[in-house]
């Protein structure tokens, strides 16, 4: 008689194991159904999104290219500015000086000028570049003299180091092994 009540429980939760696994099927494919039609509506208010985006971008690039024609002059700075819309804030060196020397950058304005206005305005440009050489001349010297300094202070440093550390332990630091003979 045991056999039969354990076979009939047995056979109870067989067929409990298969309704709740035909449930979670029937779940799984309701979620299933869910993410296949969720991405519809997902992808279409993506579109929507995305064109609404463009639009104003558009809007924004109109905005720019009429900024930069009616701004636009001689000068190479308006091509600089307009570049720079381009990249967004992504400079390198080279660009940041070109911006830098285009902002120093004076126009002429010299069609209108006669003869002596032309020599006294190309006399302003010499003595300026005068001015501008001299700058980087001394600019340079000063960076060869602070060079220098720290050479000559690095190396008073090492050779500090190096008595002391020889007459307290006989010490020799390893950046002075093979300059000197330990013979």
């Amino acid at each position: 008689m045991e056999i039969p009540k354990n076979l009939i429980e047995l056979q109870a939760l067989i067929d409990s194991h298969f309704e709740s696994r035909k449930k979670e099927e029937e779940e799984l494919m309701a979620l299933k159904e869910r993410i296949v039609s969720h991405p519809d509506v997902f992808f279409k208010e993506e579109k929507a999104r995305r064109e609404e985006e463009d639009a104003k971008r558009r809007a924004e690039d109109e905005l720019k290219k009429k900024k930069a024609l009616s701004s636009m002059g001689a000068t190479y700075s308006s091509y600089l500015a307009k570049a720079d819309q381009k990249r967004g804030k992504k400079q390198t060196a080279r660009e940041l000086k070109k911006k830098v020397l285009a902002e120093r950058r004076k126009p002429l304005n010299i069609d209108h000028l006669n003869e002596d206005k032309l020599r006294d305005k190309a006399k302003e440009l010499w003595d300026w570049l005068y001015q501008l050489e001299t700058e980087k001349y001394e600019y340079l010297e000063k960076i060869k003299r602070q060079k220098y300094d720290v050479s000559r202070k690095r190396n008073l440093t090492y050779d500090t180091v190096y008595s002391l550390a020889q007459s307290k332990i006989g010490y020799y630091p390893p950046w002075r092994v093979n300059a000197r003979c330990m013979c």
